[in-house]
């Protein structure tokens, strides 16, 4: 809880992240949104996540998407834009650029501006003819797309970045994208899948401490862009599959009694006590199709990696 919060003629609601940290902070037990993962340093690290041996979803995702994008070319008359929801370093995006010539214009979305632009001017040195329209954007909100309408879109949303929303905010994330992206629209979406506690723990709990460093960091960008004053190093990374949930919780637990302010909004910290900064929600196919139709987007096509490792779904919107 808040034990004191500053005289200032500023309002918690002018700034998102300062509202949703202090909202998060007077919370019992303490949270963090995952979003505020994503500065630079925290889109660096999970590159380096996504080439650790542990981290299956990246490397079972990636070795599907030549194949899915063939099998999907059929399925895509005339041009094509792409929407590409928390775009990241936009990798997986080649494979379906290679294999599509129906794409036209590429629009990808991430919170993180200056790492996005960056990814993308090195995209369009290697897909010259490609319009591509960067959008710095919260992608969990509904956005609004440029003037495009003339032209179906295919929602992109790879990696099982869904797992992240709780069931309920998932539909309601489907439900925007649906909007955001129109008529006639398909999405091709990753979902990871439940499996062998053990494997999930290895994926979040790696032993090079990438993970470690991911989920820390969301101090530091809290610091940097709220005014707070974290100590990383008065933090521990715990990790674990919770599977009567059906996810994996992630937290930071405090190694001592503390204070920490947070643009002169102080809170008092138990030792022991943990902040949650993300969950990672794993699906049956069957589970997450159920989710997909409440908010309004019905099955094309399903793919699955072997033992059941990672499911892709090519989803379309009913009018």
């Amino acid at each position: 809880m808040a034990m004191q919060q500053k005289s200032t003629n500023k309002q918690i609601g002018e700034s998102p992240m300062l509202r949703d940290v202090v909202e998060g902070l007077s919370q019992s037990p303490k949270r963090l949104p995952s979003k505020y993962f994503y500065d630079s340093a925290g889109s660096q690290y999970f590159e380096e996540i996504c080439e650790l041996e542990e981290y299956y979803p990246y490397r079972t995702e990636l070795a599907m998407l030549p194949s899915i994008a063939q099998d999907i070319s059929h399925t895509l008359q005339h041009d094509w834009d792409v929407v590409e929801f928390g775009a990241g370093s936009l990798v997986k995006i080649r494979l379906l650029l290679k294999h599509l010539p129906q794409i036209k214009r590429f629009l990808p979305i991430d919170i993180a501006g200056d790492h996005l632009q960056a990814a993308a001017t090195k995209l369009k040195r290697e897909f010259p003819e490609l319009d591509i329209q960067p959008i710095a954007a919260d992608f969990t909100n509904r956005v609004e797309l440029p003037d495009t309408e003339s032209t179906k879109k295919l929602g992109f949303f790879p990696g099982s970045t869904i797992g992240n929303f709780s069931p309920e905010q998932a539909v309601t994330f489907l439900e925007h994208a649906r909007q955001s992206l129109g008529q006639g629209a398909l999405l091709l979406i990753g979902v990871d899948t439940k499996k062998s506690p053990d494997i999930l723990h290895r994926a979040y709990n790696d032993k090079l401490g990438v993970t470690k460093k991911f989920n820390r960091n969301i101090l530091t960008h809290i610091n940097r862009e709220a005014l707070a004053d974290f100590d990383e190093d008065k933090f521990e990374h715990y990790a674990f599959y919770n599977p009567a949930e059906g996810r994996i919780e992630m937290h930071l637990i405090s190694r001592e009694r503390q204070q920490v302010s947070v643009d002169g909004y102080r809170f008092e910290i138990l030792e022991g006590e943990n902040i949650h900064t993300e969950n990672s929600h794993k699906y049956t196919p069957e589970e997450f199709l159920a989710l997909a139709a409440r908010a309004g987007w019905r099955s094309v096509r399903k793919w699955l990696a072997g033992k059941q490792l990672f499911s892709v779904h090519l989803l379309r919107a009913d009018d």
